[in-house]
């Protein structure tokens, strides 16, 4: 009999003061394909296909100061081609901040959705 386990994230759900708006601004900017709740995209998607890789989930302190603090919740997207995604994002008028490289790990830039919510974008070693 096999073990019941965890295989991967299967959705990722944002409360927001306009949902459509929201997942609007993630298909837009991030090219997901991000939903309201109960409608699919305007291209007739359901879910976003991902891309296999590596996922941290991780814990992080109270008090930490990685992100603002009136935020629970950081998203970290997996990118490939980070610095030509923030020159469209910087075109686009979103906003860039936390630029950092890590030794082995890879390079990170931090930006905002619509409704504030901080979003990590990691571009592995």
């Amino acid at each position: 009999m096999a073990e019941g386990k965890v295989l991967g994230i299967g959705g990722l759900f944002i409360r927001s003061p306009d949902p459509a708006a929201l997942a609007a601004w993630y298909r837009d900017h991030l090219g997901i394909a991000a939903t309201e709740s109960g409608q699919p995209t305007p291209d007739g998607e359901w879910v976003w296909m991902q891309q296999t890789g590596p996922t941290v989930f991780a814990g992080f302190a109270a008090d930490s100061d990685y992100w603002r603090a009136d935020r629970q919740v950081m998203l970290n997207l997996r990118v490939e081609g980070l610095d030509a995604l923030l020159a469209r994002l910087e075109a686009a008028g979103v906003p860039i901040s936390h630029r950092e490289g890590m030794e082995g790990v890879g390079n990170f830039a931090r930006i905002q959705d619509l409704d504030g919510n901080p979003v990590e974008l990691w571009e592995q070693a």
